[in-house]
């Protein structure tokens, strides 16, 4: 399944920005935490991949 998102382009006087949001349901399901690092990498002008800067260690269940 995948999330439509649209890009918001916001125009100041000394630089142009454009913005993306990540819908909640991602954000929770990835465990992302606030403040952490991503970085975009270019494939072709129609895929952009977003990557962990830092691995993500899933947490160690506990045996029973």
């Amino acid at each position: 399944m995948g999330y439509i998102t649209k890009i918001q382009k916001v125009d100041r006087p000394t630089n142009t920005s454009f913005y993306v949001n990540l819908p909640a349901a991602l954000g929770q399901s990835l465990e992302i935490e606030k403040g952490e690092e991503f970085e975009w990498i270019i494939e072709n002008k129609n895929l952009l991949i977003l990557k962990r800067v830092q691995e993500y260690k899933p947490r160690k269940l506990k045996k029973l």
